[in-house]
């Protein structure tokens, strides 16, 4: 079987998942001109590859039409850790279908359809990305007639209804859960002295209820001061109102990752081999690699079918698992 390498990537077989593409997306990079080797995507597209003799750069699509290049940097991973970094929805809690709802009855709305419902190809656009790359994509197929902006206005108004249904007992019951061994996986990296970051691109007020209600479900107190840094994707843009930096610079690109460690626990770029990052989606895997990070899959996302699982430099079933790998 054939193999080919991305520099500062990895080396990875025909059947990894990974596409072979004539050009990058935006027309600028082509493969065998202007030294370059070689034009490769992620299976769900997101991220795309320009490999050349000693190096290799990462294309970040957008839905928004705001598109980045990353430099590919190399990774060691070298346990023990200094900091672990991990993901909130589908790694640390399971939510995700709670909000894969809310994007249904969002665009049922716009249809003025209260029947409608999602399609299952339409299940890898509208979870692991930021609020307005999936309701881009929902309009786009769905209602092209109507505007994101009158999405997101619709989105957030199921959100408030819906999260203050919870929190006062009335809405919809156990959408919160806290992974399977979560608690002991924190509690034995916090015995070894090994800092832990939470990173989601989830607004804070999306995030913050979920991962505060599985603290009480788990008898962990305040995530606040268990975790050594929280980073969200921020607060909503609504008129009237001031927002934060979020919509279009969520997973996959590195920021978010790259910030928790650097400002959030001040680790600095040359250290960052002293970091492993946990993800259960595909754009989370390219997050984390692109920040310079070492990268562990956990199943139950969609990291096999992104095609991003031979970008993480280990691939497991478990808390448990990861434990073994990683002390």
């Amino acid at each position: 079987m054939s193999k080919f390498s991305l520099p500062n990537l990895g080396t990875f077989s025909e059947n990894s998942g990974l596409i072979s593409l004539e050009e990058c997306s935006d027309d600028i990079h082509r493969a065998g001109q202007h030294g370059v080797i070689s034009v490769t995507a992620t299976g769900d597209r997101k991220v795309e590859f320009i490999a050349f003799e000693d190096t290799t750069l990462a294309y970040v699509n957008s839905r928004m039409g705001y598109p980045a290049y990353y430099p590919v940097h190399p990774v060691k991973f070298t346990p023990p850790f200094q900091a672990v970094l991990m993901d909130l929805d589908g790694t640390s809690i399971h939510s995700e279908d709670f909000w894969v709802w809310i994007i249904q009855a969002t665009t049922a709305t716009l249809l003025e359809n209260p029947k409608f419902e999602l399609e299952d190809e339409d299940l890898p656009f509208v979870a692991g990305h930021s609020v307005s790359e999936h309701l881009t994509h929902c309009v786009n197929k769905y209602c092209p007639d109507k505007r994101v902006e009158e999405a997101r206005q619709i989105y957030f108004e199921h959100t408030h209804r819906e999260m203050a249904e919870i929190v006062n007992g009335r809405g919809k019951s156990d959408v919160f859960k806290p992974a399977p061994g979560l608690k002991d996986f924190l509690l034995t990296l916090k015995s070894d002295g090994v800092k832990i970051g939470l990173v989601t691109s989830g607004l804070y007020e999306k995030a913050y209820p979920g991962i505060l209600s599985a603290f009480r479900t788990l008898g962990l107190g305040d995530p606040k001061d268990f975790y050594d840094v929280i980073i969200t994707g921020g607060f909503p843009l609504r008129k009237g109102e001031t927002g934060t930096l979020g919509e279009l610079s969520p997973k996959p690109h590195p920021w978010m990752y790259a910030e928790a460690a650097r400002v959030g626990l001040g680790i600095p770029f040359e250290q960052r081999h002293s970091v492993v990052g946990v993800e259960d989606s595909g754009a989370g895997v390219c997050s984390i690699r692109l920040a310079g990070f070492s990268t562990i899959g956990i199943s139950g996302g969609n990291i096999v079918e992104s095609g991003t699982k031979s970008l993480c430099n280990l691939y497991c079933e478990s808390f448990s698992e990861i434990l073994k790998n990683i002390r």
